[in-house]
């Protein structure tokens, strides 16, 4: 109510520039008003002023600009078909054949049956296939989007992450007018260029020259406008050689060459992009990347879809999370990006090993069982680099042996990265009694490398023998790095961050013209 208020006054104001003056005086947005000439100097000052402060208040934009994306509870229906299993015999082929017909006159009462049902439907839930009139059920309803909302501002980059299935590629293919919803409302500001899949909006038979035309003139630009950026296309998808050779001659990487050329330099106003850039080698993504950043500069809007956490963190100004159709968050990239990077914290059964020899064995001890947990206590498998580790061990000890020691070798890909034992305890770990007991070692965060560790237990009389013998992992467990911890941590791997450990180490700076001076580095804010 405040804005449109605001807007009517601005209209007003605007309007008072342009004066038709009669002999009755002078008309102001179509109210007639006399102006003495006293006045007139006073009027403009004011109008001047009134103008002036909505000049400012839209070069500030107090958030009252209106989205150039607008989604509000999309949906997408699509229909699975399941073929039933089928006879091979002659019985079964005349049998098939006679009662064709009539399946297809219930196929087709069933079909309009369950859309008009659809469609009254008042709650919008689609027709289970359960209220079908249909002994055997042939088709299932699948939703790969449902109730999904949201608004993109001109200038803004969303980011859309999501495991595969999720929802977005369809969502892309809804805002690009490929597909067309099942339910919700999409209002959409401006031209739109999409770079969907490999190929896609590209004729085959046509060559690169005559697509770069095409896809112009399907964004409703002039023939003079496309000539002036034919220059820049050719020259940004390296593909000059081949410019008058058919597409479908092109290889994977030619075709993403040109298409996102095509798509970035055609003037319009939102650019969407899906996965397809993983197709192209190193050097391109990084010349795209430096692309979509001017484009970002340019106040255009981007949709960007991609599994790299460096590319979401680095280039979106905001993010969102789909989740089996659903939104499920929504906000900043670096806090979406880690929030999708530990969302399967939350899924992960329990990390818990039970010993399955008996309890009865005559051994001076038995191991009963081993529980990987993190500090909450709750038993997982899957950890952040910067959290502790606690590795519990259930002992049932029949005779006190002042020898005795448990512990485990953390073994990655083969090797073993360190061995633990209770009686390695810094401040010295008294003998252990007779009874069942709960011994916990605790791996401090920011010391493993991200990657898969195994837990093989070690139960022993020191110098003496072994107790129970366990040649194999009997646990696993993973860590993984935090994206939005260290802008230099975003792309880890054995490649270029190797080895089992990855301990963060103090260092000092010595400048030799000034004192010593430290550098601390934080594993809970990014370093800017």
């Amino acid at each position: 109510m405040y804005q449109g208020r605001l807007l009517r006054e601005k209209q007003k104001a605007e309007s008072g520039n342009c004066e038709s003056k009669d002999e009755s005086g002078t008309t102001v947005h179509g109210t007639s008003r006399h102006l003495h000439d006293d006045d007139e100097p006073h009027e403009k000052q004011n109008l001047k002023s009134i103008s002036a402060f909505y000049f400012l208040l839209s070069v500030l934009d107090f958030g009252m600009s209106p989205p150039i994306i607008s989604v509000e509870h999309l949906s997408k229906r699509y229909i699975i078909g399941h073929q039933r299993a089928k006879g091979d015999g002659l019985r079964h082929a005349i049998e098939d054949a006679a009662r064709a017909p009539w399946r297809w006159v219930k196929n087709l009462w069933q079909s309009r049956s369950a859309n008009s049902n659809l469609q009254s439907s008042s709650s919008g839930l689609p027709t289970p296939i359960s209220h079908l009139p249909s002994s055997h059920a042939t088709r299932e309803e699948f939703w790969a989007l449902k109730d999904v909302s949201f608004e993109v501002k001109q200038g803004e980059v969303l980011g859309i992450i999501g495991r595969n299935g999720a929802g977005k590629s369809t969502l892309l293919k809804i805002l690009s007018r490929i597909t067309e919803p099942t339910e919700g409302r999409i209002r959409i500001k401006g031209r739109v260029a999409s770079l969907l899949e490999v190929g896609t909006g590209f004729h085959p038979e046509l060559t690169g020259r005559e697509n770069i035309f095409l896809n112009g003139a399907i964004l409703g630009m002039s023939k003079v406008e496309i000539k002036r950026k034919f220059d820049e296309i050719v020259a940004f998808s390296e593909i000059e050689k081949f410019l008058d050779t058919p597409v479908k001659r092109y290889s994977s990487g030619m075709y993403v060459r040109l298409a996102f050329a095509v798509a970035a330099h055609l003037g319009s106003e939102i650019l969407i992009v899906d996965e397809v850039l993983a197709v192209g080698d190193l050097r391109f993504q990084e010349k795209c990347l430096g692309k979509m950043r001017s484009i970002y500069a340019e106040g255009r809007t981007v949709l960007l879809v991609s599994h790299s956490q460096r590319l979401i963190t680095a280039l979106c100004t905001v993010c969102m999370i789909l989740q089996d159709g659903k939104l499920t968050s929504l906000g900043n990239p670096r806090q979406i990006v880690a929030e999708y990077a530990h969302e399967p914290l939350l899924r992960q059964p329990a990390c818990e090993w039970i010993n399955p020899a008996p309890a009865n064995n005559g051994q001076e001890v038995h191991l009963e069982r081993i529980t990987v947990r993190g500090g909450d206590g709750n038993a997982r498998n899957l950890f952040r680099a910067s959290e502790d580790i606690y590795i519990d061990f259930g002992v049932a000890i029949r005779t006190r042996h002042d020898l005795l020691k448990i512990g485990y070798q953390l073994v990655r890909q083969g090797v073993v990265a360190f061995v633990s034992e209770h009686v390695d305890n810094p401040g010295g770990m008294p003998m252990l009694p007779e009874g069942r007991l709960r011994l916990t070692c605790k791996i401090a965060g920011a010391l493993l490398n991200a990657g898969e560790y195994q837990i093989v237990p070690l139960v022993s009389l020191h110098c003496l023998r072994n107790i129970g013998e366990w040649p194999d992992p009997v646990l696993a467990f993973r860590v993984e790095v935090e994206a939005a911890a260290n802008k230099f941590h975003t792309v880890l791997n054995e490649n270029n961050h190797p080895g089992a450990l990855f301990p963060h180490l103090k260092w000092v700076v010595h400048r030799l013209d000034q004192r010593p001076m430290e550098l601390e580095t934080s594993t809970s804010q990014p370093i800017s």
